[in-house]
């Protein structure tokens, strides 16, 4: 039963994590369910988003959706910065992670909930000014502490940072997006691994099914495009928005 219920909700979460995000608000519960403590269940956790985001980046790019020089400037800084997030995380109260979460799903609610701008057809770093480029390096920088820090709605935060700030289209906002949640689990993971804070046969597990959905995922924001993404951001987003406030 635990194998598959790790199989079937892992595929679910790797699917809307690469098409949207908040597939972690699945993950995390469950894990805990099955008797992890918090911090062994955000650790166990990133083994599979690390697998996940591996698969959508070679998916993506596979098909054309990839800028590797905007996902590097990007990642790199967000990547360095999550150790310090994951090094918070380990000794925070589960309290002040909803807490957080929940004033930054507000934000990320309005931005995406707002009418889409105009973008023209070629989105590609080449067309960003240095203005932009600084404010993306300084916001990622924060982008990585809270993907180290609290991981669960990184999705929806990068997706809207970089379609407002960027104008990128939703598919090549994703393509960054697993790229740069990639690097940062990758790092975090590590700081996991160094507190003792992994259950390798439930992490491994959860990354199968969130490899394969990552896969449908990706196929999936590409063959139907922005319209569809954007439905689907706004049902999670809301439905992430509900849940932590009625439990408040």
């Amino acid at each position: 039963m635990e194998i598959i219920l790790l199989l079937i909700v892992g595929i679910f979460a790797g699917f809307l994590n690469t098409v949207a995000g908040g597939g972690s608000l699945l993950t995390l519960p469950l894990l805990i369910f099955l008797g992890l403590p918090t911090a062994v269940a955000n650790g166990t956790n990133r083994v599979a988003l690390t697998v996940q985001s591996g698969v959508a980046v070679w998916n993506f790019r596979r098909k054309g959706f990839f800028d590797w020089r905007l996902g590097l400037l990007l990642g790199i800084p967000a990547m360095f910065c999550s150790v310090i997030g994951a090094k918070l995380a380990i000794y925070t109260p589960d309290a002040v992670f909803n807490k957080i979460l929940a004033f930054v799903m507000l934000i990320v609610l309005w931005v995406t909930l707002r009418p889409s701008p105009k973008k023209n057809n070629e989105d590609s770093n080449e067309q960003l000014n240095t203005k932009q480029k600084i404010i993306g390096v300084f916001g990622f920088i924060l982008i990585g502490i809270y993907s180290g820090f609290i991981q669960a709605g990184i999705g929806f935060i990068i997706i809207a940072f970089t379609n407002t700030l960027f104008g990128l289209s939703l598919v090549k906002a994703n393509s960054i997006k697993v790229l740069v949640v990639g690097l940062s689990m990758v790092v975090s993971l590590i700081t996991y691994i160094l507190h003792g804070d992994v259950q390798w046969y439930y992490g491994l597990l959860l990354a199968l099914g969130q490899g394969i959905g990552a896969w449908v995922g990706c196929n999936f924001a590409v063959s139907k495009g922005e319209k569809w993404i954007r439905r689907i951001l706004i049902v999670t987003v809301l439905f992430m928005s509900a849940k932590l406030f009625c439990k408040f």
